[in-house]
């Protein structure tokens, strides 16, 4: 892992924790920025996600932890309507669970480097996956899945949140 991933990775854990934590006014463009910003990341990271062996499946494994995970991550975000406006509030749990995620990313990525890389190596020989691209393919599509799963769920709660509400006769 290079330096400016390890700094994508912190201002990736800063942006989410500035934008979400605490009571806040939920909005089209809190919605859509993450989203512009997971295409741009899918555009410089994924220009070759390999394929060979069993990459792929080490890739949709990664695909389908990130969707879990947004799943989580967006139920620990509440939505609701306040003062004639909608709202988010997220607290310590969400923090927790971002800090966990991008920390484990950037502690693996550390350690296949500098700790235990003859493991990850013998392991993907065993299992045939072709190497670092294939990893780092699953680990951003992680990120990428997590992004945007927390933010659909957000949405599907804003849609719910701005329901008129029906009174029964």
């Amino acid at each position: 892992m290079t330096v400016t991933q390890y700094v994508l990775n912190a201002g990736l854990l800063v942006f989410v924790l500035a934008t979400n934590l605490g009571t806040r006014d939920l909005t089209w463009r809190r919605l859509v920025l993450p989203l512009a910003l997971v295409a741009v990341a899918a555009a410089v990271f994924l220009r070759h996600v390999p394929t060979a062996g069993n990459d792929a499946t080490l890739e949709v494994v990664g695909l389908v932890a990130g969707v879990l995970l947004g799943l989580l991550a967006g139920a620990l975000v509440r939505v609701r309507r306040e003062a004639g406006r909608v709202v988010t509030s997220a607290g310590r749990a969400y923090a927790a669970l971002w800090t966990v995620v991008i920390g484990g990313r950037v502690l693996f990525a550390f350690g296949a480097d500098h700790w235990f890389s003859q493991q990850i190596g013998l392991y993907s020989y065993t299992h045939r996956i072709t190497g670092a691209d294939a990893w780092t393919a699953a680990f951003v599509l992680m990120a990428l899945a997590m992004v945007s799963t927390r933010v659909a769920v957000t949405a599907a709660q804003y849609v719910g949140a701005t329901r008129p509400v029906v009174v029964a006769a």
